[in-house]
């Protein structure tokens, strides 16, 4: 069990290591600059980088705008899925505009955010909150949709008012639906995030490997790229574990 548990999951990160090192070695004879990219390097770097203040005010600013366009995306689809699951005209009218939405690249907007909201910390949290809207409101939907109906019906027999109903029965009966919409949104606004905090702001990860790409500092460009999956990874568990806490305590 705990062989299961830790031992394989370190197996596969060691390979991963000796895969990573493997093909940095095999460029370095015709690139040398290959070697910026080892694994020992960005280890190297990536201590180096947590020792100072400066990445610590990227990674707070980077879940900063995350929290922001996860608010922003919740707000939005959560009351947009509970209209589509429980509103059979409302899904027909929307439903085709939003599948359609949801298969536009967040990134194509970027050009239009920035023309519209200049830059700064607001095209980010566009793109962060339109990457993030899909998965919580299509999730919110499901569990709409396939909630008990005995239980609306026993709100309607004591004559529960329709936002009575929405806050103490639907809203309930659906929530570890939308922590799942929650856990897939948080994947991909965390892809969305770097690409679009290149976006004129001056500070956050997206900021940072485009710096270091400038300075020439490839070891940190690559420890750069490890932090995000290590922080990526830790929000995922966060999520993972909200979601497993919820089905338990229910």
């Amino acid at each position: 069990m705990v062989l299961r548990r830790f031992g394989l999951p370190l197996l596969g990160f060691a390979a991963a290591l000796l895969l990573w090192q493997a093909g940095v070695t095999s460029l370095e004879k015709d690139t040398p600059i290959a070697a910026a990219f080892a694994p020992v390097e960005a280890g190297r770097a990536l201590l180096q980088m947590l020792q100072g203040p400066d990445i610590w005010r990227d990674i707070g600013l980077s879940l900063r705008r995350v929290g922001y366009g996860l608010l922003a995306a919740a707000l939005i689809g959560i009351p947009l899925g509970v209209l589509v699951g429980s509103s059979k005209r409302f899904a027909a009218a929307t439903m085709p505009l939003f599948q359609l939405l949801r298969m536009v690249s967040p990134l194509s907007w970027m050009p239009l955010a920035v023309m519209t909201l200049g830059v700064g910390d607001a095209p980010v949290y566009f793109l962060l909150a339109f990457a993030a809207v899909w998965p919580i409101l299509l999730n919110t939907a499901t569990g709409v949709a396939r909630l008990d109906q005995n239980w609306l019906l026993l709100a309607r027999s004591l004559s529960a008012t329709h936002t009575e109903t929405v806050l103490r029965v639907v809203l309930p009966g659906i929530t570890a639906d939308i922590l799942t919409g929650v856990r897939l949104a948080i994947g991909i606004i965390w892809i969305v995030l770097v690409p679009a905090e290149m976006l004129g702001v001056s500070a956050g990860l997206g900021y940072f490997i485009l710096d270091a790409r400038d300075r020439l500092a490839y070891n940190e460009l690559m420890a750069a790229i490890v932090l995000i999956g290590i922080l990526g990874f830790v929000l995922d568990w966060l999520a993972r574990a909200a979601h497993a806490r919820w089905l338990h305590t229910r």
